[in-house]
């Protein structure tokens, strides 16, 4: 893999994000100029029971709703714990402090720097996107997911 061309932050709070923290944190997150690409980790939250007795049953998880960032609905998929973000520049890491300071009052927070995105297709890109994918979502593929990834329009 080559060097990554653009800066990459973490931001890792305290605990798991309840959803209604999470939509707050990202439309925050959103009008924030400088900012490439956002991936979200955390435990998956299927919509069926994949094994054991309840297999293929609905999951009622109360964390699997539907947030609203920017104009755009998205259902999450996933307990959201960590927020990695490909920056432009440096520059941006103070408005993402910021950010993270309003949101997060009663629990703490890091922000960390360093590299946590693929920077070069990976097999699962290969397979699920092909030989011409196109290279913002690089290293975004979840081979186990039927869906691609969601795409937000922030500032541009």
């Amino acid at each position: 893999m080559t060097d990554a061309k653009f800066p990459q932050v973490r931001i890792a709070a305290e605990r798991l994000l309840n959803p209604e923290t999470l939509e707050r944190l990202l439309n925050l997150i959103m009008k924030t100029e400088g900012i490439r690409r956002v991936l979200l980790n955390g435990p998956r939250l299927p919509a069926t029971i994949p094994y054991g007795p309840s297999h293929g049953l609905d999951n009622p998880h109360e964390m699997r709703k539907n947030i609203k960032v920017g104009d755009q609905e998205v259902e999450l998929q996933v307990h959201v714990g960590t927020i990695l973000l490909e920056i432009e520049n440096r520059d941006v890491i103070p408005a993402l402090k910021d950010a993270c300071d309003q949101v997060f009052t009663q629990f703490t927070y890091r922000i960390q720097e360093g590299r946590y995105m693929k920077t070069e297709p990976t097999t699962s890109d290969y397979a699920k996107y092909g030989p011409d994918a196109d290279r913002m979502i690089l290293g975004l593929a979840d081979p186990k997911s039927k869906s691609g990834p969601v795409i937000l329009q922030g500032i541009k």
